[in-house]
């Protein structure tokens, strides 16, 4: 049988009504762009991640970037940022001119190590982007010890954990600003491009809410350079739907992790994810440790089960940063992940015959 990476498609079946329904209302309303559906989205986001503030913005990409300016990161400023993660937490830092420096992650939880990070502070260093990598928040309470001791800002990078927990706390509420996407194909995903930014100071708050309109205040009058950085009512108005199912949806994922983890139990050449004490885990990306990857990648393509891998180069490695000097041997970690993950599927209405038909295939694959 053929297993789908993701299937949206089965998740939009069940609450199709209750989305064209709010998004008519919108339609019939003529109010597309910030207004009071993205502030009822807001102030709903802000109650579940308990938080002070809950701004939406654009897209995660963007998120990141007004934070950065508003933690006020200049041309020059150092960024520490971990080498394997999505392009966008070290692309936000180079649209402001300044420099991501990179350090390496843990093997086991893809997350910052912060030994590695330690040795990248300089006098330079401005700030720190933490990732809560695949849906697991990083150790944020280290983060924020070691940018107290230099007196970094630090923006967490939850693009992938909207719902995933830390100690009792909500991924991104642990740093100066968290920061969320909701592209359609995470956890919360809406219709198209969304963003957020949360904070618990209100200074740091209404930075971001300035910025993101082009740092006008009133309209017309500009205080500074801002961006168009706004979310529309459109997609709050679906997330805002999702949101009631996202817990639920969740737990799914666990529950599909855990069979995963059954069937792969005792492969020596398989490792699996593992969950670090005091998280939770939403599972955005299942992602297992392989040797002969795209061998392996290959052959569950060719038996139609969908499979990914994010991400095959580290950052410190990618072209458009290769003025920085970075060469292989740099960051071993981050480099033998770049070789070894493959993210399987994984989503919430995805049943026990397609988890097991996808085990299998891996299990095949490695003979």
């Amino acid at each position: 049988m053929a297993v789908p990476f993701l299937d949206l498609k089965a998740q939009f079946a069940t609450i199709r009504d209750d989305v064209l329904k709010a998004v008519t209302r919108v339609f019939d309303d003529q109010a597309f762009v910030l207004g009071k559906y993205v502030e009822a989205f807001e102030h709903a986001c802000a109650e579940y991640l308990g938080v002070k503030h809950a701004i939406g913005v654009s897209n995660g990409s963007d998120a990141l970037l007004l934070a950065l300016m508003a933690a006020g990161v200049k041309p020059g400023d150092e960024v520490i940022v971990p080498a394997f993660t999505f392009f966008a937490t070290a692309g936000a830092v180079a649209r402001l001119n300044a420099v991501p420096v990179f350090c390496d992650v843990h093997a086991d939880t893809f997350n910052i190590d912060l030994k590695s990070a330690a040795t990248k502070v300089s006098g330079k260093t401005r700030a720190i982007i933490p990732v809560d990598l695949y849906g697991q928040c990083a150790d944020m309470e280290g983060v924020m010890d070691l940018a107290r001791a230099h007196n970094l800002a630090v923006i967490e990078d939850a693009a992938q954990a909207f719902g995933a927990t830390r100690n009792g706390k909500q991924a991104g509420t642990f740093a100066h600003y968290g920061c969320y996407s909701f592209y359609p194909t995470k956890n919360l995903g809406g219709a198209g491009d969304g963003g957020m930014v949360t904070s618990n100071d209100d200074e740091l708050a209404d930075r971001i809410r300035l910025l993101r309109t082009h740092g006008e205040r009133p309209r017309y009058y500009n205080k500074q350079v801002g961006i168009c950085g706004r979310l529309d009512a459109l997609q709050a108005v679906v997330l805002h739907v999702k949101l009631e199912h996202l817990d639920a949806w969740n737990r799914r994922r666990a529950e599909v992790a855990a069979r995963y983890n059954a069937a792969f139990a005792g492969h020596a050449r398989i490792k699996t994810p593992p969950v670090s004490k005091g998280n939770t885990h939403i599972y955005h990306q299942y992602t297992i440790r392989i040797p002969d990857r795209d061998r392996v990648q290959g052959e569950l393509s060719a038996k139609g089960v969908g499979c990914g891998v994010y991400y095959p180069v580290p950052l410190h490695l990618q072209e458009c940063f290769k003025q920085q000097g970075g060469k292989p041997g740099d960051l071993p970690v981050s480099e033998q992940l770049c070789a070894e993950a493959l993210s399987l599927p994984v989503f919430d209405q995805m049943t026990n015959a397609q988890i097991d038909e996808a085990s299998k295939a891996v299990i095949e694959a490695l003979g």
